[in-house]
């Protein structure tokens, strides 16, 4: 029954397209000596920089020597820099960039993994010109009996309002020795980045990659990647203590996916407008489709195809415009060709 009201509601939500701007390809295979990109992230900085972050690899495998790269755009994403490399560390992975922007400091971090066992932060004080040696807190936000680990894939947050005001929130998975399942799990940050402590982990094998955002109360949302498919639909999970604890886990039953990753974002709090990305497809990586909430993700009323084709991992951002910039993966025959950009009109999300 739930999966015939989500196709219900699919039909009766309202579906809008010619709302993005011409496409840009911004890392492109076999380029600045990597064979391969992949999982794109994406902030904006205070002086509304765009800073884009993604995996350079040597094969499509998701192991083996894969650095941390960026660019950056100071005109709201018309134009690139050269490619920079923000972590490298000779034929390890480093992997899953989870980036912030903190506005009480004006500092860049990223939060990423080292060959999905430990994990590291990566901070800059200019804005991603120049970054420091990465920093090992796997002992802070990882348990003994936790094997696979992975930050992200996706933006991390800072809280901003009510009693976790300034809380950076990093949304992460991890699995446990002998259960290859995956668990979602968050870790947070009091002190701006400068200790970390683990958050709560979601009461449900199955859940997976995730994504978090503030609600105009100050509960959070983590959005959930979903792996054991009775439903082809995302997770959803909620906290009213700043990420410490989470609720069991629910079907959202609008959302729907291929299994992957997705993207949740705050776009404003007045008015309450929630974005979420995602290819929303039952069975494939295609059809990349943003979707509009004006009622804190309870209901998702107007759906902007992006991208109707192939299409997988993918970020968005909100642009000092008003303007929402995704960054996602796309090919022809698989979705991994690239990671190209599209501009959602302010118009089209706030109309």
């Amino acid at each position: 029954m739930k999966f015939i009201s989500s196709l219900f509601f699919i039909l009766t939500t309202v579906c809008v397209t010619g709302q993005t701007s011409d496409f840009q390809d911004v890392f492109k295979n076999h380029s600045d000596g990597y064979n391969i990109f992949r999982i794109p992230t994406v902030i904006v900085t205070q002086s509304n920089k765009v800073l884009a972050f993604c995996e350079g690899r040597k094969s499509l495998f998701d192991n083996g020597d894969i650095d941390l790269v960026m660019k950056n755009s100071t005109d709201n994403g018309r134009t690139w820099s050269k490619l920079i490399v923000v972590w490298d560390n000779g034929n390890n992975t480093c992997g899953n960039p989870s980036p912030v922007f903190d506005k009480e400091t004006g500092d860049v971090m990223v939060v990423a993994t080292l060959n999905n066992d430990k994990v590291f932060v990566l901070r800059s004080s200019d804005e991603g010109n120049h970054w420091e040696i990465p920093v090992n807190i796997t002992s802070s936000v990882k348990q003994p009996e936790w094997k696979w680990y992975a930050t992200g894939p996706v933006h991390a947050i800072q809280l901003e309002h009510f009693a976790f005001k300034k809380r950076l929130v990093v949304p992460c998975n991890h699995t446990v020795v002998g259960i290859e399942k995956h668990v979602s799990h968050v870790i947070y940050s009091d002190d701006n980045g400068k200790t970390w402590n683990l958050g709560g982990s979601v009461a449900q094998e199955n859940t997976d990659e995730c994504t978090i955002a503030e609600l105009v109360n100050g509960s959070l949302l983590l959005n959930m990647r979903n792996s054991d498919r009775n439903l082809p639909n995302r997770k959803v999970s909620m906290s009213n203590d700043g990420g410490a604890t989470w609720t069991a886990p629910i079907y959202d039953t609008t959302l729907i996916e291929p299994n992957c990753q997705g993207s949740v974002l705050r776009y404003s709090f007045t008015p309450d407008i929630l974005l979420f990305s995602n290819p929303k497809n039952i069975k494939e990586r295609k059809n990349l489709t943003l979707s509009v909430s004006n009622d804190n993700g309870k209901t998702w009323e107007k759906q902007i195809t992006i991208y109707a084709n192939k299409s997988a991992y993918n970020d968005i951002v909100v642009l000092n415009n008003g303007d929402v910039l995704c960054l996602f993966e796309t090919g022809k025959i698989l979705p991994y060709r690239r990671i190209s950009l599209s501009i959602i009109k302010k118009a089209a999300i706030t109309d």
